[in-house]
Order: C-alpha cells, then structure tokens, then sequence
C-alpha cells in the first residue's frame, strides 16, 4: 500500500465466511499441504482474514490464542509469494514476521514449512539465545520470509545482515504482548526501515489503547476482522477460583495433582524463579514437570516444550513471557498457581486450554496479596469467576476481603474424577522480580532492555 498510514478501518461483520479451504481461492499446492495435516474447513479468524490478504488489503486481525491465526497469515502470505517463483536474493527477505518470543517466532516458522511444502521457498526463523553465526549464513544464502523476534532482527540490521527495503508483506503478530514486553522503539526502527508500498497484518488476542495506536501507524486503510470481543475469554474453558494462604498454595496444588484426570497441566508464575520452585516440588512430589522461562537456555526450553507436547511431561510450568509461545494441543488444565498482574495476560494464559474447540479448565490460585488482581481481572473479563471452597485450605477471611467482590458461587464443587472437560536473549532486571504492582518487561525474544518512558501496557 502506497502513501501515509492511514486510521480508517473497514470492519468486517461477523457474516458468514468461506465454509472450506477450498473456497478461499488459494493455490492447489498449499491446499495440498492444508489437506495433508487433515484440514478442510478454516477457523472463523481464518475464513474472514484470508480473502482481504488475497485481495492484497492490509489487516487487523483480532482474536483469542489457539484461534489459528498463524494460518490466517501464513497461507496467504505463501499464496502471494508462492505464485510468482522468484529467486530469493542474499539478505534481502520478501516477506518480515515478527513475534515476541522465540518459542512463538519458531512455531510460525515451523508452520510457514508445513504450509510451504510444496513450494521451493527458504524460510530463516532468527531470534536470541542461540548462535547469531548461524543465522547470519542463512540470511546471507537468502529466504524469501523470515521469522524475527525484534530484538535479534534489529542486531543484524545493525551488523548489515539483512535489509527490509524489498519487504512486500509485513506481519505482526501477538501485537499486545509485543508491547508489553517493551519492544515499541524496536518495532518502530524496524518498520522505519519497510517500504511504504508494501501489506501489513497486524494480530493481537486484545486491543488497548497502545496497540491501536501502533496499528494506526503501520496499517493504510485495513480491514478490521474479529471473531470475539477483545478481552473475552475462551468460551470453552470452564473458570473456578480456590482462595488460599500463599504459604498453603504448594500443598493445595499437590492436593489438585492428586487427580489423575489433570493429564497435561500448564501452571504459571509471575516469576522465573517462582516457577522453578513449583516444579521442583511438583518433581519431589511424584508429578512429572519442568519449568520453562527465560533464564533457561534456548534448547533446555525447547526440550521441556517437546517433553510436554509428547507427553512425558505432565505439568509444564512457566512464566508468562514464555509461555506466549506454547501451542499444545491436548491441554487439559491450566493453574494460575500465581495470578498475574495484568488482566490481559489472564486471558491468553487460559487460552492455552481448550484449543482447536476443545474444552478446558481454568484453576486459580488467589491469595490476600491478590484479591485486587482477581478484582481486576473479573473487570476485564466482565464476568465472575465461580468459587471452588470444598478443599482442605480454603481462606474465608480472603474469600470476604473488601479490597474485591466476592466472586459469585455458582459451580462451587471440586472438580471430580470423571467430571473433566472434554476433551528472547537477555534477562529481566532482577531487581523487578518480586514487585508484583510494576508492570514487567520480559525479552525472551532476544531484545535489549528499553526504559519505561514509553512503557505500552
């Protein structure tokens, strides 16, 4: 798209949509690799998102995690470059994604191959971590898409590896947490470097105020597509919160692991720290786990990730940074063991259950210290979550605390057998670890600590 960014939206109403892969007019190779991993008809985000990429229109694309927005972007971002058969040219990509974390920037590499199959297309996927050396030979053999997280893509700007100025589409992915993890002046040097003709994407699960602003930047006259309001969660997971002493959570997690219908569990903590605490007690305590963070190395996490996707690995536990990349189906629980203090990081933690239009569960943890959060997320959410207060340490005192509501108790029993569902490279400054009221800025995809002038929220 050609001259200034632009602020008009055209939204697309939640109308009916191209009911199979087949009708969205992609080419027969990638329908072949579509069908071949046993898909035929295309989520909602997918069938209203596909045909305006076709179309060459810039996109902003609003939905939960585990709604298949890679492939929302991904197949028609093959179809555009796929068709023509160009060579790729040294260090120069065609098409830029970006993601905030390694995991998540490797996942859509992984999916832009299996799409890609058919064609004769090199795809570099570069982020923190691990050897900048390597990547740098890929780059400098050339791909025509590359996958970034925007801190390792901005060093080899900065080295000269890679130059954005013959980028045709542009992709931005999980916009939110991409902000919230403090890569705004990395965003914005990057896309400094596009060319104004070029199709941008942008996709986020929610849309405050900073990403409509950032979208509003890069997008020339986009389409809006939104398949569930921003801030909503999973219709499919079931929501229960256990009021408990903070010194009583470890015991009343081993009391929930005790059900062996909790087959694969996502648990997450606030800090890195914190989750290796909770596996080495889930570990001490018979259950199979792992911790997955960002002071892990690149291949620690991505054996914890695979253990946990094959099912070795029973409990997962992570912080929310890494776990923005965590796409596992088969999640059958997931135990906010800590609640977070962002209400958004709420929503794409249990998200992380009931994918791929399973059902799920969502467990959490609420200790005093923690009410105003579990206040805050009931706000955002625009719902109550019910209360369990049938297990051996129930807090009443924090259950009729003031400081929040009292959540409604309806659905206030255990969970019970049989009952279930079907179904960066640098660090955070330590010194932040445990100040649970300042807004935190993870890297896990490999970018430089900025300061908090501009902090996104």
């Amino acid at each position: 798209m050609t001259g200034p960014r632009m602020h008009r939206l055209h939204i697309q109403k939640d109308t009916q949509y191209m009911t199979e892969f087949k009708d969205l007019g992609l080419a027969q190779a990638i329908l072949r690799a579509v069908e071949a991993e046993g898909y035929t008809t295309p989520t909602p985000i997918q069938g209203k998102a596909i045909p305006p990429m076709l179309e060459g229109r810039d996109l902003l694309g609003i939905a939960q995690t585990g709604t298949g927005k890679t492939a929302a972007f991904s197949l028609p971002l093959l179809h555009a470059l796929g068709t023509d058969r160009r060579k790729s040219v040294p260090n120069t990509p065609r098409a830029l994604i970006l993601a905030p974390t390694r995991e998540l920037a490797g996942q859509i590499g992984d999916s832009i191959r299996t799409y890609g199959h058919h064609f004769h297309m090199r795809t570099a996927v570069v982020f923190g971590g691990t050897s900048i050396r390597q990547q740098i030979h890929k780059l400098n053999r050339g791909v025509h898409i590359l996958v970034a997280t925007p801190g390792r893509l901005v060093d080899l700007m900065n080295q000269g590896h890679v130059h954005l100025d013959q980028i045709e589409v542009f992709v931005l992915d999980e916009a939110d947490r991409m902000l919230d993890m403090g890569f705004i002046h990395d965003v914005r040097k990057i896309a400094a470097e596009l060319p104004n003709q070029r199709q941008t994407a942008l996709f986020s699960a929610t849309m405050p105020k900073t990403v409509k602003g950032l979208a509003g930047s890069l997008l020339t006259d986009p389409i809006r597509v939104e398949v569930a309001p921003a801030a909503t969660t999973a219709e499919k997971v079931e929501q229960r919160v256990l009021f408990v002493p903070k010194a009583k959570k470890r015991a009343l997690l081993s009391e929930i692991m005790a059900d062996d219908d909790i087959e694969r569990v996502l648990i997450f903590t606030r800090t890195k720290h914190g989750a290796d605490r909770v596996a080495r007690h889930l570990h001490q305590a018979g259950v199979r786990s792992d911790a997955i963070h960002g002071n892990k190395a690149q291949n620690a996490r991505q054996r914890a990730l695979d253990g946990f996707r094959s099912g070795r690995i029973r409990a997962l536990v992570a912080t929310d940074i890494a776990a923005r990349g965590i796409d596992v189906d088969g999640v059958t629980h997931v135990i906010n063991f800590e609640l977070p203090n962002e209400p958004d990081s709420y929503v794409h933690r249990i998200g992380r259950t009931a994918r791929a239009g399973a059902a799920g569960m969502a467990l959490s943890f609420c200790d005093m210290d923690e009410r105003a959060y579990l206040r805050d997320i009931e706000k955002t959410i625009r719902q109550s979550v019910p209360v369990i207060d049938d297990h051996p340490f129930h807090a009443e005192d924090i259950a009729n605390a003031h400081d929040a509501r009292p959540p409604k108790r309806n659905g206030n029993r255990r969970p019970q057998k049989g009952n279930r569902p079907n179904g960066q490279s640098r660090g955070t400054r330590p010194g932040n670890a445990n100040k649970p009221n300042r807004q935190r800025r993870g890297n896990n995809g490999g970018g430089r600590p900025r300061r908090r002038g501009n902090k996104a929220a």
